[in-house]
Order: C-alpha cells, then structure tokens, then sequence
C-alpha cells in the first residue's frame, strides 16, 4: 500500500512538473502571450525616393533596403513606382533594390514600403564577421599622431569592447592636438569616423560602418551612424558621438557599409526621405501572419496549426476537462449531487447553443414533460428498450413542436434548442425516473437540482474567453488537472455538505 501511495504522489509530481515546465517553456521562452488581449508593434515605414531624370537616356536608382537577418521579421514589402523595373540582389549581407527604366523624364518619385514586427524571441539573429584586418597605409604626422593616441586607449582598456570605447571616447574629445591633426579641421561624424577607423585598423581591430533608422513616429530623420565590431562570439554595436556600447531596441538596421544609401544614374537631385507609423495587431494572429517568424514554430506544432473550422471545433473540446473539474470539486469537496459526472458537463456543452436562461428553461420543460410520459409509460408496463424508444421520439417531436412555435412567435433563440442532445437528454429523463422510483420523489428533484446547478456552473467557467484562449494556446496545463484529478482520487474526508449534516456529532 506505502509502494503505491509513493506511485501515486511520484506519478502527480511527475504531470504536475511537465506541465508546468512546458506552459513556462511557452511562455518565458518562445514568448507566446498569456492574454488574448495582448498585441505586438506592427510598423509600417515608407521610403520616398525623389529625383529629376534627365530624359536623355536610360535611368537607374540604386537603394539599399533593410535585410532584416536581426531581430525583425518581415510581414509585406512592396516597390511601388510607374514603368519602372525592380529586382533586389544581395551584395556584402546587405540588400540593394534596383530600380530601372528605359526613358524618364522631370521629375520622378519611388516608394519603398515595409511592414514588419519584431521576431518572438527577441534575439538579433547572430552572423559572424572578422577578427582582423590590414591596417590603413598613413605617414608621416598623421602617424604619429595615431600611434601617440593609440598608447593611452592601450593603457585604458581590457579588451576589444573596452578599446573601441576608449577610442571613440578619445576621437571625440576635439581639444587634443593628436586628434585635431588627424581631423583636419573637419569635425564632423563621419570625418571622426574614419579616424578613429584609422586608429582600430593600426591596432588590427576590425569596424564596420551600420546605418540605422530610428522606430518612431511624427519625426523627420535621415539612417543615423553606428559602428560595430565582432569580438569573435557577437557582434559589438557602438555610438560613434559617445562611445556607449549596445544598439538600442528601437533601431533597425538599414545597410552597413561606407557606400551611400542611393546611387543615381540618369538623373540629379536624388532624395530620400522616411516615414513610418506603428499600429497594434493581435499577438497570436500577428505570429499566424508570417511563415518568416522561426521563433513561432509552436504555431505549426500546436492546436493552431489546424484548420480554422477544426480549430473551432478544438476550442470546444478542450474545455470540456474544465467542466469535468468543476464538477469534481462539486462532488467531491461540496457535496452536491448530480447525474453522474459527464451529463451536466454534456448539459453545459448545450448551453453553448441556447445560452444558459434560456436553457435551463427548456431543460425543465422538456424533462418535466418526459418524465410525465415516463410516469405514464411505467403504468403499462412495457420493457426497458421500447419505453426509451418512446421517451426518445417524445422528446424529437417536443423539439420540433417549440422550435415551430419559437419561430412563430419570432424567438429566434427557441430555434437552437434543435441542437439539444437529444439522448442525453432521454437518458436524463430515464435516470431521473428511475431515481424517482427507488429514492423518491424528493431525492429526484435534488439531483435534478444539482445537475443543472452543476451544468450552468461548468458553463459559465467553460465559456469565459480568456481561459478558453490560455488553455487552447498552452494545452499542458491540462496535465496539471490530471494531476489533480488523481490527488482527488484518494481523498477520503469530509464534504462541505457532509459537515452541515453531521454538525450535532461535530460538538459532541
């Protein structure tokens, strides 16, 4: 008996356990959202490219757009311009759209337009890069400049993280003669670029040039300059003005890279300008959206890779456990008497169709009015098998008959009752019945009673949206109600009812 009780608990441990690790797993890792209610940026960014064609010969538009291997994910991206060509070719990890044209004339205007979110996991994907390069041919003062520079950044820092830093840090501090000598005069971001370029290529520290548009809306912005590094295991994204280290979340990265954002051939006065606006989606519905988003592989492997009509039909389903544990805890913990365990469950599955006022109403009538027929068939005295044929057909003709007249009297909701299962509730009518009979009427009307208070109650928690989305989206939660169930399987103390009855013996 100690081996099967230790079992029991290993075995509840055991669901318990899973199904708490794979909703937190869902959760805290794939980032599926809890509530139905929660949503996910959806922008939308629109670059305008302004132009005049010479109209002497063919014209051709050069424009890099964002590649979007980080942590955004693509959901529609659209060129949109008039006789005009397009294609897109990859060129060094960057993406380039070219448009072209035969004859242009005056002026010209192309639109780029992307909608995008961001990946579930929220995690730049990581792609590798170098770890060294030649240094950048200098002579003469600039040399020496650079390397007298070079030796205090050497003493300041720890590693490659720190040694960018310390040189951008450096770079800026325009009081320096070292450093006034290498800009020339020219103080501006991307002069101080291309020294302190200047200064990690002696020292062999590779640096790339990253362009980045700021996610906002309502502001006038130009792709502002970043630099980055990769230190051997990710990239180290740095503020050219500042030195601080880390790309904040609101920048998506647009082309890296010393070349320009547009080229223009057949043509002068080439402009670029951003516009971008941010609305809100349904995070679940966002994720079903795109095939792109790796990081919502639970979408193909869960209930929501179904069809949407066998989703429909799941949804219904999977509750029906939570109507089966409320009607545990109804008669195990309190006491309350039912038809068995699944009929008011089956009962509450009705309710669905007829909402619950309504339903309990035609539930009374109809097994008022069978158990009536019940009383009178018991009276002739015929077998089992033909009586609930009868009761059955009652009970089909009784349908149609309030269906009609719900109809008639233009009760739209009287028609639902149609859907009413039919056995079940014959079976009812019988059960009912027989109770009657062995334990009276009293006791009858009691379980009769009970059943309906515990079907409306399954109901009512059956059908509260936000639970039917948690358990649909995280389905494992079910293994801990299995786990319940079997710790409720062997209680053996008193119901709530049991201590109203027995409360004279309590005292004593």
């Amino acid at each position: 008996m100690r081996s099967l009780n230790l079992h029991l608990k290993i075995l509840i441990l055991l669901l318990a356990s899973l199904g708490i690790g794979i909703t937190a797993y869902q959760i805290f890792v794939l980032g599926i959202p809890v509530s139905q209610e929660e949503t996910d940026d959806l922008w939308n960014i629109d670059a305008k490219v302004d132009f005049i064609a010479s109209g002497r010969g063919p014209v051709k538009v050069q424009m890099f757009v964002p590649p979007l291997n980080q942590e955004f994910v693509s959901l529609n991206e659209s060129f949109i311009s008039n006789n005009y060509g397009v294609s897109v070719n990859r060129v060094d990890g960057n993406r380039r759209a070219t448009w072209s044209a035969r004859r242009a004339s005056d002026r010209q205007t192309l639109y780029y337009r992307l909608a995008m979110t961001k990946r579930y996991s929220g995690e730049r994907t990581q792609t590798t890069g170098p770890v060294f390069r030649d240094s950048i041919p200098v002579e003469g003062p600039e040399k020496i400049a650079a390397e007298a520079l070079l030796s205090p950044i050497r003493q300041h820092s720890a590693d490659v993280e720190t040694f960018i830093s310390e040189a951008i840090r450096r770079v800026n501090n325009t009081n320096d003669d070292n450093v006034r000598l290498l800009l020339g005069g020219d103080t501006s971001p991307s002069n101080k670029v291309r020294v302190i370029e200047l200064i990690l290529s002696i020292a062999h520290v590779p640096m790339e040039r990253v362009h980045t548009i700021r996610l906002q809306t309502d502001i006038q912005q130009s792709p502002e300059l970043w630099l980055r590094s990769y230190n051997g295991q990710r990239w180290l994204y740095f503020n050219p003005q500042s030195g601080e280290q880390g790309l904040p979340q609101d920048r998506l990265i647009w082309w890296t890279g010393d070349e320009p954002l547009i080229t223009l051939e057949g043509g002068r006065g080439e402009q670029v300008s951003f516009t971008l606006n941010n609305s809100e989606i349904n995070a679940i519905r966002l994720a079903q959206m795109t095939d792109e988003n790796t990081d919502a592989d639970f979408l193909e492997y869960s209930l929501y890779g179904l069809p949407l009509s066998t989703q429909q039909t799941y949804q219904v389903m999977i509750m029906i456990p939570i109507g089966v544990l409320v009607i545990l805890v109804l008669r195990n913990l309190i006491g309350i008497q039912t038809l068995g365990t699944f009929t008011p469950v089956l009962i509450a599955l009705a309710f669905r169709e007829t909402q619950l006022g309504f339903g309990i109403l035609l539930f009374t009538v109809i097994t008022a009015l069978g158990l009536s027929l019940r009383s009178y068939l018991e009276h002739l005295k015929l077998q089992m098998l033909p009586r609930l044929s009868v009761v059955l057909t009652f009970v089909v003709v009784l349908i149609a008959v309030i269906s009609l007249f719900s109809h008639k009297l233009g009760l739209e909701r009287g028609l639902s009752v149609s859907l009413f299962p039919m056995v079940i509730l014959t079976m009812t009518i019988e059960r009912l019945s027989i109770t009657w009979e062995e334990r009276g009427a009293g006791h009858a009307f009691k379980v009769a009673v009970g059943t309906l208070i515990a079907g409306s109650l399954a109901f009512l928690l059956m059908s509260v949206p936000e639970l039917v989305y948690f358990v649909f989206t995280f389905p494992a939660v079910l293994l801990v109600l299995v786990g319940f169930m079997l710790a409720m399987g062997r209680y053996r103390g008193y119901r709530l009812t049991e201590l109203f009855r027995f409360k004279a013996f309590l005292k004593d």
